[in-house]
């Protein structure tokens, strides 16, 4: 009951643990709680799905007109003279037809490169008189006016013109430069909608000349990660009230032609509910653009740099572009240049120019390849977490470490698979890190308080009974430490006693070090065969070992692993012996007893030293056996209750003998092995073994003669013959009672 109530409450504990890692990441998916390392991990996990599934293609649709460093070696240094920007325009639209030009520049400033200001300044102080210089002045204006020119290039034609907000949560001090274009949604379009766009407090936009001129205007706000990574884009930014596009959204807007209205569409509530489940969708005709919570699209990247056509803008002034390439392509002014700083670290490259991130969203918005982040997702976060955890959490303490890891192993590919089929089945992202991590997390938790219980047990069991088992049995014990103790307590066992015949001898013809090196060499495999048999030993006395079967591990076969224990050791004896030769030493016999038998079995030792030991009348009986061996000429002996226990063995029967201090009379045999492998020979000498002590036993002294010396003639084992021929001689002269019953006493020990 105690065993039972520990399982129940160490498997409580291990799904409270659960439950509790459980509730960590609930917390964190529902944004209660941020913890970075599974965000870190997200973005890894993400940009890993990312990096397998892009189609790594070029997309000849758009392209991008590079101001590189060829175009700055040949044009001159960054910033150009609005002229031959002008120029630009009217090559792209003019000789190579584009559909539409988009700036992933500003211009905020006059350009002054002319000289124009100077001459107007002289025109108003030391020339003001010369009415010569002011005419040709007033002829020069238009020529010098480079900002005008350029704003003239983008009359009537679909050009989108770049700018960018600033964030610095101070509205009064933000810089405000040039004039914005007009807002995608108006003011109040979204009020008592409860969206996280980002408020933008200041702009650096486009000269009002030029602003006017284009036909639209969209932001190139990229939103790193944490890591410093871009991954998403705000399609809406808020800025006084009202919501101002992206670059990209502004551009699809007339790729799809004549400037689709952008229509919000929202998540419908859940279940009936009447509560706002967020902003989903810009839709623009029959194309729509998924957004997260925060107004953002994930860019979909198509593969690594240069997945869309680069033109050098100097080739472009120069007219040495292929008019195929350019007709009706939907073109970005950008730059790679690495002193222009437009470039960004994204998942597909740690310098990646940032106006091919533009180029990315305008071809997913096109082709409706963004991935879905919907503010629901949360929700389906947690349920995934839920159902994951809860069954992990009650499911895995339940079984073996091997099924534990199993059972994890199934989950994260389920896990994983619905990730990845969310992914690509549905353009859907699932974050993946949270589940991945809270099924490893639980996993560790599992086992690790499996562990330290299983070695805290182990320990446990180690202090009590590794000097007496083999490390097999203290793991097998460790798995319920609780059932095992030193108390003492009667049970069944069998006992085993050995001891080396004449060693007193042997020992006197070796030095010391060399009878170490021999008992070294003798008990240890015998020690091997006792461990590998189930046994414990007792103790060793000298030459003697002590040994015995059925505690602490219960066992039921304990009378059958002590007999092959006994077999096993004369078995080893010989290859002991030829060892023993090499070095020259005197081969070794022993004696082996075992008895099977009620005995105590516990802590029989003292306040300053314990001893795990059996005692018992039945203890006895197997020292005595053991001693016997040497009266009968035998290696081996058991009880009749040993041979009982062990049906499986075939046994020669040796005498009914009363041993010393006890009363009754106990039949003692000698085991030869398996029943099954038993050979003629010794079951036709077994049967005229029956017949020799039947005529023994009835006192037919001749009969029983003549049948004892006819089996030691043939007996592979003759000594117990003799030594009855002897005993016969004996009893003629000294006859036993007429009521003997053939019981032999022994007074020796």
């Amino acid at each position: 009951m105690d065993n039972l109530l520990r399982r129940v409450f160490e498997g409580r504990v291990r799904i409270a643990l659960g439950l509790l890692v459980l509730l960590v990441f609930i917390a964190h998916a529902a944004n209660w709680l941020r913890i970075g390392v599974i965000d870190r991990t997200e973005n890894l996990l993400y940009d890993q799905r990312l990096l397998l599934t892009m189609p790594g293609t070029v997309d000849s649709r758009i392209v991008i007109v590079d101001i590189d460093e060829k175009s700055l070696t040949a044009e001159g240094r960054w910033p150009w003279g609005r002229d031959k920007l002008s120029a630009l325009v009217h090559r792209l639209f003019d000789q190579y037809k584009i559909g539409l030009l988009g700036f992933d520049i500003v211009f905020a400033e006059p350009d002054s490169s002319s000289g124009l200001k100077v001459l107007e300044q002289l025109a108003t102080t030391d020339l003001r008189a010369d009415a010569g210089f002011q005419r040709t002045l007033d002829a020069l204006r238009p020529r010098l006016n480079y900002d005008q020119q350029f704003a003239d290039s983008l009359t009537g034609l679909p050009v989108v013109m770049g700018y960018y907000f600033n964030f610095s949560n101070d509205p009064a001090g933000a810089a405000k430069i040039g004039t914005l274009p007009p807002p995608t949604f108006v003011k109040g379009t979204f009020t008592g909608k409860n969206i996280n766009f980002r408020r933008a407090d200041g702009f650096g936009a486009n000269l009002p000349v030029l602003q006017t001129q284009a036909r639209s205007g969209g932001h190139f706000n990229p939103q790193p990660d944490p890591d410093g990574i871009v991954r998403r884009v705000p399609m809406l930014i808020e800025y006084d009230g009202a919501y101002y596009g992206s670059l990209s959204l502004e551009m699809a807007r007339y790729a799809l032609g004549q400037a689709k209205e952008i229509e919000p569409v929202y998540g419908k509530p859940l279940f009936g509910g009447r509560g706002y489940p967020g902003l989903e969708w810009l839709k623009m005709g029959n194309a729509a653009v998924p957004v997260d919570r925060y107004v953002q699209a994930l860019v979909p990247y198509r593969g690594r740099r240069n997945s869309f056509a680069y033109v050098s803008a100097t080739d472009v002034l120069q007219g040495k572009i292929d008019p195929q390439l350019m007709k009706g392509a939907v073109v970005l002014v950008g730059t790679t240049a690495p002193g222009l700083l437009d470039l960004r670290a994204t998942p597909v490259g740690e310098a990646y120019p940032g106006v091919e991130v533009h180029a990315n969203l305008i071809a997913g918005i096109l082709d409706g390849t963004i991935k879905q982040l919907p503010e629901y997702t949360i929700g389906a976060e947690v349920l995934l977490l839920a159902l994951f955890g809860l069954a992990f959490a009650v499911v895995a303490p339940m079984l073996t470490p091997l099924g534990a890891s199993a059972l994890m192993a199934s989950m994260l590919v389920a896990y994983l698979g619905i990730n990845l089929l969310a992914w690509s089945s549905a353009s859907f992202v699932l974050p993946l890190a949270s589940g991945l991590l809270m099924l490893a997390t639980m996993f560790v938790l599992n086992m690790s308080y499996g562990y330290f219980v299983e070695t805290r047990g182990k320990r446990q069991i180690t202090g009590l009974f590794g000097q007496y088992i083999p490390p097999e049995l203290v793991d097998e014990m460790a798995r319920d430490p609780e059932a095992y103790s030193l108390d003492a307590e009667s049970r069944e066992l069998t006992v085993l006693f050995s001891d080396v015949r004449g060693f007193t001898t042997i020992s006197e013809g070796l030095n010391p070090k060399e009878l170490s090196s021999l008992m070294n060499l003798f008990l240890t495999p015998m020690t091997e065969v006792i461990h590998d048999s189930r046994g414990t030993i007792d103790k060793y006395m000298g030459d003697a070992i002590m040994a015995f079967w059925g505690a602490p591990l219960a066992d039921a076969d304990h009378a059958g692993n002590a007999v092959r224990a006994g077999l096993e050791m004369l078995a080893k004896l010989a290859e002991i012996n030829r060892v023993f030769a090499e070095k020259g030493w005197p081969a070794v016999k022993i004696g082996v007893g075992i008895n099977t038998g009620p005995m105590s079995v516990g802590n029989m030792g003292s306040e300053f030293r314990m001893a795990y030991t059996v005692l018992g009348d039945a203890v006895n009986l197997g020292a005595r056996l053991e001693g016997l061996t040497k009266s009968y000429g035998v290696e081996m002996l058991v009880s009749e209750t040993t041979r009982e226990a062990t049906p499986q063995y075939a046994y020669r029967e040796i005498d009914r003998v009363k041993v010393k201090g006890k009363d009754r009379p106990i039949t003692i045999y000698e085991p030869l092995g398996l029943r099954e492998t038993l050979d003629g020979k010794w079951k036709d000498e077994l049967k005229l073994l029956r017949e020799a002590l039947k005529r023994y036993r009835a006192q037919e002294w001749d009969l029983a003669e003549m049948n004892f010396l006819n089996l030691a003639r043939s007996s592979r084992s003759p000594g117990v013959y003799l030594m009855y021929r002897d005993r016969i001689a004996a009893f003629r002269l000294n006859p036993p009672p007429r009521d003997w019953d053939g019981v032999y006493t022994h007074t020796a020990k």
